[in-house]
């Protein structure tokens, strides 16, 4: 007996040792990512704010230092759940595809980032063509009109600057508008400056020009938006797709195959991870074109 506890003590040293490396991994992980920023949101939270929020619970403090600590690096929770699959299956490739996922889903959080600036800005677009608009028509000069729009909005960026200075010294207004219109999101502006252009050189109301103007981008953003509704369907379904492999793990799990082990420990289960993660990603990837096939203008 005794020689086979320990024969079964040295069969089970490996995992042991495979379990302590995944998590110091996840620990050095941790500790190299939030560490600095984490102290200082920590303190900011429960130190400075102690009179305010004495009358929080627990539970709710440590839910918003989670927030704080992962605020602007979501893609880095990759790893605690890498972690977690790491020691449920004795394996550390659960924590090196957690490290190879992090940039994709931090490409992915940045472009879906991007995607809603761009949409903030084009609905900026359409605020400033009704500032505009109700400057001119209370006795505003189209110039200063422009100034007031402006700085009220804030959706030029970087172009602002230059707009502002040939609205307030008489420059080439249309060629500005026209260039900050090359930023994206900011293509609306084409339209301004093509009603402002219209109006100087033919004479046409340029109230009426930019009140037309923002109703068509008005349309533009309802048509959008009633696209996006109709389309939530199918990316739902994407969704549910997505984590059925998921699903049939944790099934595997419920009926005791232990399907962690099967698929992390052996030259058989490996290569079935390795293609049932080539399909899936190509199934995702090919769905997801579909139905952002269908949002595209």
């Amino acid at each position: 007996m005794t020689g086979g506890t320990a024969a079964g003590a040295a069969a089970g040293a490996p995992g042991y040792a495979t379990y302590a490396l995944a998590v110091c991994a996840g620990v050095a992980a941790w500790l190299a990512v939030g560490q600095d920023q984490g102290l200082r949101r920590a303190r900011v939270l429960f130190v400075d704010g102690v009179g305010e929020r004495s009358s929080r619970s627990i539970r709710e403090r440590a839910l918003v230092w989670f927030r704080a600590m992962f605020r602007g690096r979501r893609e880095w929770c990759c790893l605690p759940v890498a972690l977690v699959v790491a020691v449920l299956g004795e394996s550390v490739l659960p924590v090196v595809a957690g490290a190879v996922a992090v940039p994709l889903v931090r490409r992915w959080l940045r472009k879906r980032a991007g995607r809603r600036e761009r949409e903030h800005r084009a609905d900026a677009v359409v605020a400033l063509c009704g500032a505009v608009v109700g400057e001119l028509r209370a006795g505003h000069e189209p110039g200063q009109a422009l100034l007031v729009a402006v700085r009220g909005t804030g959706v030029l960026g970087a172009a602002e600057a230059a707009v502002s200075a040939a609205a307030r010294f008489g420059g080439d207004v249309p060629a500005a508008l026209g260039q900050a219109a090359l930023e994206p999101g900011l293509e609306g502006l084409a339209g301004v400056a093509a009603c402002w252009r219209v109006a100087v050189d033919g004479g046409a109301g340029l109230a009426t020009g930019l009140d037309r103007l923002e109703g068509a981008l008005r349309a533009e953003r309802r048509r959008r938006e009633e696209l996006r509704a109709q389309l939530a369907g199918a990316w739902s379904t994407v969704a549910v797709l997505a984590l059925l492999p998921v699903l049939g793990l944790g099934l595997g799990a419920a009926l005791g195959a232990d399907p962690l082990r099967v698929l992390l420990h052996g030259p058989a289960g490996l290569a079935c991870l390795v293609v049932g993660g080539l399909l899936e990603t190509a199934g995702l990837l090919w769905a997801g074109r579909i139905v952002g096939a269908g949002e595209a203008p």
